[in-house]
């Protein structure tokens, strides 16, 4: 999508579930950089952020990022609670993942802006925080409101239910995505246009009754912060995985390659190690003791940990939108082992740029082929490296979304600095 003439100095109320700081998970990653990278480019951001306990950080979160861009903070408690979630059950209008979002304060305070300053746009982060589009269109009718989907969330729960053993709670889970569908087929059409995160999703959104334009907007990879350190050498016969481990699909796919894959893969390949790191690591993998595997938790650098290994893997079974640590990875030149879903949406070609696998035989066929030295893990991630610059430079992903506010908004005016 190209425009006719440059969008120059917009200013952009960007609106988060989260503070976006630090970037170290995909939600974070996929707001912060586009805030840095509108600000880099000369434009204005906004970005008002709920406070969440989990993620709480203060005003001067966003100060190394310069002027162009500004950090609100409106502190909301979102933490789940049983007895909330039993109500929401019972008596709720909303999908419990949403309602946690749904502010007063927040409402307020977007009152407060709307009315006093101009934006060009507001880009709202993600399917819990869809609900202010009224709150939006009632104050400001004229203002563009644009729905940047991070994932179609109720094919999430669908999948999660589908695979759940425990009756009680798969029926949870599918009222839960009975739910989310219910609120995003209501929802997201109310929205000037919609950027989804992969093609896929691009398609179901469509398909849930968005109005055009639905762009593909990809995530994209601030490779400034993605440099390869020559002095870090792998440790060879060495595996990896890397990602918050209090999302859900992450920890599904962290058991099922503990219980389906690696059993085997070590008694076949007994030098292999496994190492596992990622945020809110749950205290049963912690403790785990399993022969070759090491618990990390948190690593303060994710760059530095991808390059002290060699073959990045992704087990992921359900989920949607787009694994930013996978790009990321890519930008290292990591050769990624993951299956066809943990993949979706990124333009890739199985044993060119990745490995693909689902079954846990084939998972277990081709970490024999790596062991071996019969895998080619360099030249996969060399050409990874190479699909990352050429098509996810987040300045690219800056460009996209600066194309689709002129779309909305065709004689724009030029905002101050």
């Amino acid at each position: 999508m190209q425009s006719d003439q440059p969008f120059s100095f917009v200013h952009i109320l960007q609106l988060c579930p989260r503070v976006p700081y630090p970037p170290h998970d995909g939600g974070a990653i996929a707001m912060y950089d586009v805030a840095a990278g509108l600000a880099r480019a000369g434009h204005r951001v906004t970005v008002l952020a709920i406070n969440t306990p989990k993620h709480h950080q203060p005003a001067t979160a966003f100060h190394h990022l310069g002027p162009n861009v500004r950090l609100l903070t409106v502190d909301v408690d979102t933490r789940l609670s049983p007895m909330r979630a039993l109500r929401n059950l019972l008596l709720g209008k909303l999908p419990y993942n949403v309602e946690r979002f749904v502010s007063p304060a927040v409402e307020a305070r977007l009152a407060e802006l709307l009315g006093t300053e101009q934006f060009d746009a507001v880009q709202i982060e993600g399917t819990f925080m869809a609900w202010y589009v009224d709150t939006i269109k009632r104050l400001a009718p004229a203002l563009p409101v644009v729905l940047r989907a991070h994932n179609v969330e109720y094919t999430i729960w669908q999948m999660l239910a589908e695979r759940e053993h425990n009756v009680l709670k798969r029926a949870y889970l599918q009222h839960l995505a009975r739910r989310l569908q219910q609120f995003e087929h209501s929802v997201l059409p109310r929205f000037n246009a919609v950027a989804a995160i992969t093609e896929p999703d691009q398609k179901r959104l469509r398909r849930l009754g968005c109005q055009e334009p639905v762009v593909f907007v990809p995530a994209g990879v601030d490779l400034d912060r993605f440099q390869r350190d020559p002095t870090i050498r792998p440790r060879p016969r060495t595996l990896f995985m890397i990602g918050s481990l209090n999302w859900l699909p992450n920890l599904e796919g962290l058991d099922w390659f503990l219980q389906q894959v690696w059993p085997q893969a070590r008694a076949q390949y007994p030098e292999l190690e496994l190492h596992i790191a990622g945020k809110d690591t749950p205290e049963r993998i912690k403790n785990l003791q399993l022969p070759g595997v090491t618990i990390h938790g948190f690593v303060e650098s994710a760059a530095r940990f991808m390059q002290e290994y060699e073959l990045m893997l992704v087990p992921l079974l359900s989920g949607g939108g787009m694994r930013i640590k996978i790009i990321e990875g890519m930008a290292l030149g990591k050769c990624i082992m993951s299956t066809g879903l943990g993949s979706e949406g990124i333009h890739v070609r199985d044993g060119f740029d990745i490995v693909l696998c689902d079954e846990p035989s084939e998972w277990v066929e081709r970490l024999g082929r790596y062991y071996r030295g019969e895998l080619g893990q360099q030249a996969i991630g060399e050409e990874a490296a190479h699909t990352i610059a050429r098509l996810y430079d987040n300045r690219r992903v800056v460009e996209s979304f600066l194309d689709l506010y002129t779309i909305l908004t065709p004689a724009p005016r030029a905002a101050a600095r």
